[in-house]
């Protein structure tokens, strides 16, 4: 039957337990052990059952059992604990209000595609949502004044479950978010808050969800309002879900739905970040914005919104950048870039390597990447292969000096250390390595922890790893239909006290979930061996269309399946926040081992660090730069392959020979007191080395001081005195664009000498024919290196040189003087680049000008 009116039924909580309603709705109990706790008081099996999810759980919690809890003094003074702790962390003064005193308040919104906060909260599929949600957890915990922007899909990301020969298959299972701790936005009448978006021939509208995350609102967009037609209300149902076209209406939801938004929360902010190119659509609604609202041209407010945007990619290789046929994009983006006064062709080269080509699709990444002051890569490896993959956008520019730099990916270490863990850290490294995650310092406490504690306490994990693995893999039995025999045999596996190695992420083809059976009978010895055994626990999904990385969960499952593996090899399906940290906080090795170097960054290995688990991995993404020799183990040497089949041989040889020399002689080597006095230093070390690096707090906080303050000054600057400054810098733009070709390094001084010693200096001058151009328009530079076999230039540096007094008119001479630093080959050349205070980098323009 069709209802004509709605209305929502909420928990009736007694007077007394009203503050659980206040906790339930901010998502900072789900990082605070004494918040989660009181949930888990109430009723822990029902806890467990509602997948922590506190507005359901508090839904179904009996009244005689709520009313049972007004009585019990234990739980009102753990709850006026709580409440105290956590009304202490929202009111306290913040790292970002000591960093900014009495400056210019601002807003940065941080968009992304998919958000992990919790496991109750099924809006992400892995690795980027679980990054985004730490993002938002360690702002607030610093007190960035910081907004979120996502979708609200209504289906989330698939449930996993395996068919009886191992084949995943999908199915989707329906968000209730008015039985989650979601808050619906609404106008001072009540109605919801709606927003409308240009799709072809129709205009969508979408409502608001908000999220509180600590500090930080978290706004979903979602399309599922009865104003939308069946189709458009399917719109934001799965994250990652339906064809190209489907695809593309989320991200113009995301970008310029998600922009519009804020304007209409009265929260426009100053700075935008894209995690990832899927909102780089916000970029042309923020230039519509500034267009209408400041009265600016389109390049004037491109300027704008270019110096303000910031883009994280994520992506190593091109194949995982969203692309859309020009046709497509022209059909959906009409209505928004008919008001921009450009051309068809000038709006579709925004999207690509060369604007000219009619042909070439639309890249989101590329958008993205012409509409930001910032491009960053996720770790130090992956900045030099995003430079790589990105340099023919700036052809004439070394790899080096592409504009895109790294901000290496940390977690939220409450988030992921084990209350246990947390608890022996408070007693021996104090209160502030909690708040101060970066100081070395407070680390290097750890080694005064004492061995038998820590062990203790990392054994306590292990031994209820076990045992979720055993209820979840008799529950996966029991779903799938197994035999009572199977069923029951799920009690028998895995060792509380064995070696215990953890393989869980994304399951794609180049992260090779199946190296480790690459010579299967070695395995089986050193899995079946009485007194040193080794057990392996896998989960991940597959995408829904990622037949090869199927398969190799099938494989998985066929080889856990063999009787001599079945108590030592498990795969748990269905893989989520939940089975993550029972993983990262109870396996003693963390085994990572994709093909370098097409792991962007990785971030498994980095919660497993903060419990005390080793990491096994191949030199690529963040360890890359975390190992220091000493701190876990690396497969290989960093080596690239182009026979992947080779590679794999190499590496999986290397990975038994760890194995077998390294990580079980040292897990087995005991004392008296049966405790591997070895391997707990190697913990220690571990813990010291890392901790203080990969973490978010360290992570937001190099955003903030390098992206977030800088260009929400230069944004103010811009828009001072009626935006004087950026429609100053559009003209000047425009100028240098036009006169550029005019401009020629007409002739370069021939050495005298071609040898110099060491401390001297070499005068180079050039002589620049200044078409149009000023020498105030333009950075002139002695660009200079060491030369290599192949007469490359390497190690380079520039130089800025000036003009010579009384050098004027069109042809202008300028000089400037090379230091001899080190022996050697070396060669210099000169280049001219635009200069301007208010280029968003020297390289905006993509304008340089070479010798010869």
């Amino acid at each position: 039957m069709k209802f004509i009116q709605t209305y929502n039924v909420i928990p009736t909580l007694p007077e007394e337990l009203l503050s659980l309603r206040e906790l339930a709705y901010n998502y900072w109990w789900g990082w605070n052990a004494d918040a989660f706790n009181i949930f888990r008081h109430i009723a822990a099996d029902l806890w467990t059952q509602c997948g922590h999810n506190p507005i359901r759980f508090l839904s179904m919690v009996s009244q005689e059992r709520l009313k049972e809890l007004t009585g019990d003094e234990g739980f009102i003074y753990h709850l006026d604990r709580v409440r105290a702790s956590f009304n202490g962390y929202m009111q306290r003064k913040t790292w970002f209000q000591n960093r900014v005193k009495n400056g210019q308040p601002f807003q940065v919104a941080y968009f992304s595609a998919e958000f992990g906060i919790n496991e109750g909260l099924p809006i992400y599929s892995g690795g980027l949502g679980v990054l985004a949600g730490d993002h938002l957890k360690s702002a607030s915990d610093l007190g960035v004044p910081l907004v979120a922007v996502g979708l609200a899909y209504h289906q989330g990301y698939f449930r996993q479950y395996l068919t009886q020969d191992g084949w995943q298959q999908e199915k989707y299972v329906e968000n209730d978010f008015y039985n989650m701790p979601l808050m619906l936005m609404r106008d001072e009448e009540k109605k919801p808050i709606l927003i409308e978006i240009d799709f072809p021939g129709r205009k969508v509208k979408a409502q608001i969800w908000k999220i509180q995350v600590g500090r930080v609102p978290l706004y979903l967009l979602s399309t599922n309002v009865a104003e939308n037609s069946p189709q458009d209300r399917n719109c934001t149902a799965q994250l990652y879900g339906g064809d190209a076209e489907m695809r593309l209406q989320q991200e113009i939801i995301l970008g310029v739905g998600g922009v519009r938004a804020l304007d209409k929360l009265g929260l426009l902010p100053a700075v935008t970040h894209m995690n990832e190119g899927h909102s780089a659509f916000l970029g042309l609604e923020r230039i519509r914005y500034h267009m209408e609202h400041d009265h600016l041209s389109f390049s004037e407010a491109q300027e704008l919104v270019l110096g303000s945007n910031i883009f994280t990619t994520h992506t190593p290789v091109p194949a995982g950048i969203d692309v859309f046929p020009p046709d497509m994009i022209e059909k959906y983006l009409a209505p928004l870039t008919s008001k921009f006064g450009i051309s068809s062709q000038e709006f579709l080269g925004l999207g690509r390597v060369n604007p000219a080509d009619a042909r070439e699709y639309f890249s989101m990444a590329i958008l993205a990447l012409k509409l930001s002051a910032r491009t960053n890569g996720v770790a130090r490896l992956h900045g030099r292969v995003s430079r790589r993959m990105w340099q023919n956008l700036w052809p004439q520019l070394p790899e080096d000096e592409i504009p895109i730099t790294h901000i290496t990916n940390g977690v939220h270490v409450n988030s992921w250390i084990s209350a246990e863990m947390s608890e022996l850290f408070d007693r021996y490294l104090g209160p502030r390595w909690l708040e101060e995650p970066g100081d070395q310092k407070i680390w290097e406490r750890i080694a005064g922890i004492p061995s038998a504690e820590l062990w203790r306490t990392h054994e306590r994990r292990r031994e209820r790893l076990v045992g979720y693995v055993r209820r979840k893999l008799r529950q996966q039995l029991v779903n799938r239909g197994a035999s009572g025999e199977e069923i029951e045999m799920a009690a028998q596996v895995l060792d509380p006290e064995a070696l215990t190695i953890g393989f869980a992420r994304r399951v794609a083809t180049y992260k090779r979930a199946t190296l480790i059976f690459k010579d299967i009978e070695r395995l089986i010895q050193l899995i079946t061996d009485k007194n040193r055994p080794i057990q392996i626990i896998f989960a991940g999904k597959a995408h829904p269309h990622d037949e090869p990385g199927k398969r190799l969960i099938q494989e998985v499952i066929k080889i856990a399946r063999r009787g001599e593996m079945r108590r030592y090899i498990v795969f748990l399906e269905d893989y989520d926040l939940n089975c993550a940290h029972y993983l990262v906080q109870g396996v003693d090795v963390w085994l990572n081992n994709p093909r370098r170097p097409l792991e962007a960054s990785g971030t498994s290995g980095m919660k497993a660090v903060f419990n005390g688990c080793l990491n096994c991995s191949i030199l690529d993404g963040w360890w890359d730069e975390g190992f220091n020799g000493n701190n876990g183990w690396a497969i290989g040497r960093g080596e690239e392959y182009e026979n992947k089949e080779y590679q794999d041989q190499v590496e999986s040889a290397s990975f038994y020979q760890i194995l077998e020399n390294e990580i079980i002689p040292l897990f087995y080597d005991r004392g008296p007191d049966n405790i591997p006095e070895n391997w707990i230093k190697m913990m220690k070390r571990s813990m010291t080395s890392l901790g203080p690096i990969f973490n978010t707090n360290r992570m937001v906080t190099e955003y903030t001081e390098k992206f977030y303050i800088p260009l929400m000054q230069r944004l103010n600057k811009m828009k001072d005195n009626d935006c004087t400054d950026v429609r100053k810098f559009a003209v000047w733009k425009a100028k240098v664009l036009s006169a550029w070709g005019g401009l020629k390094i007409d002739k370069v001084q021939t050495l005298t000498e071609k040898e110099y010693p060491v401390g001297a200096e070499l005068q180079v001058r050039a002589a620049v024919k200044m078409g149009d151009l000023t020498p105030e328009d333009i950075q002139v530079e002695v660009f200079y290196g060491h030369i290599d076999e192949r007469q490359m230039m390497y190690n380079t540096n520039s130089i800025p040189m000036e003009p010579e007094k009384d050098s004027k008119g069109s042809k202008v001479s300028f000089v400037g003087s090379v230091p001899c630093t080190q022996t050697g080959n070396h060669g210099f050349t000169i280049r001219v680049l635009p200069k301007h205070p208010d280029l968003a980098h020297r390289f905006e323009l993509n304008l340089v000008a070479w010798a010869g």
